[in-house]
Parts: C-alpha cells; structure tokens; sequence
C-alpha cells in the first residue's frame, strides 16, 4: 500500500508543479497603433499604374467585438491627408485581416484591405498586401512596423 502511494505521490508532484508554474506563452492582444509603409504600388486594371510609395497609421482596439477572440474597431490614419475610420479586422488562424469601406467622389463604394500574417502569442503583424479596390484598384506590399510604434 505505501509503495503505490509513493509511486502516485512520485507522479502527481510534476504534474502538479508544472500546472502551478505560470505560462509564458500568454496570448497577447493587438490594441495598439502599426506604422504601415506601403511600397511597390501597381494600379489600373492591367496594374500598369506606378503608384507612389504611402505611409499610413493602423490603430487597432482588440476587444472581440466581431464574433472572434482577436477582432475589433480599425482606424488608418494618413489616407488622403486624413483618417479612414469605421473599419474592422479580425485575427483567423496565422493571418489578420482588416477591412475599411472608403467612399468616392464618384459616389462608388470602394474596399481598402490589408491582409498580413499575424502572431497573436506576441501582438505582432508581418508584412503582407494592401489592396484599394474600386474605382482604380490599386495593391501594394505593406510592410507593418513594431505594436506602438506610430
């Protein structure tokens, strides 16, 4: 009897230490700012258009309000000299997407879209694409900055 109770007792001590150690692999949240530089612009149907290069603020607020642990309200600030607001984006496996609804002169909808890899274990957004679609599409490489480094 007091062999197998110092055999579970030789078991469960790990067990019970590793649950009690704290984790240090922590989800982060995104809330935060991004610089964003845009290069490589190509535009038009044929994306024969050069476009010049863009620098942009993405500020994110990561509270899950768009039905996902990691999604929320997006703002860019810096788009035509002012911000574009209204927008959301949403973390879905290794990937973020942010999504904003931009209007024209024209008054045609148009969609500004930003697609990168993201990794949540630490807030940080890669270097993905930024799309205007609309009107005269337009895609570039954003290359995405350090959390708060706007």
């Amino acid at each position: 009897m007091s062999r197998n109770i110092c055999t579970f007792l030789a078991m469960a001590l790990p067990l019970l230490a590793f649950a009690l150690a704290p984790n240090a692999a922590k989800a982060q949240n995104f809330t935060g700012n991004y610089p964003v530089f845009e290069t490589q612009v190509k535009g038009g149907i044929a994306g024969n258009i050069k476009g010049a290069n863009q620098n942009y603020c993405l500020v994110l607020t990561d509270d899950g309000a768009f039905g996902r642990p990691h999604s929320g309200t997006a703002t860019l600030e810096g788009f035509n000299g002012g911000s574009l607001t209204g927008g959301e984006f949403y973390v879905i496996g290794n990937n973020i997407l942010v999504n904003f609804v931009v209007g024209s002169t024209t008054g045609e909808a148009s969609a500004l879209v930003i697609f990168a890899p993201a990794n949540a274990s630490n807030g940080a957004i890669g270097t993905g694409i930024l799309g205007l679609t609309g009107g005269v599409p337009s895609t570039g490489l954003a290359t995405v900055g350090a959390k708060n480094g706007c």
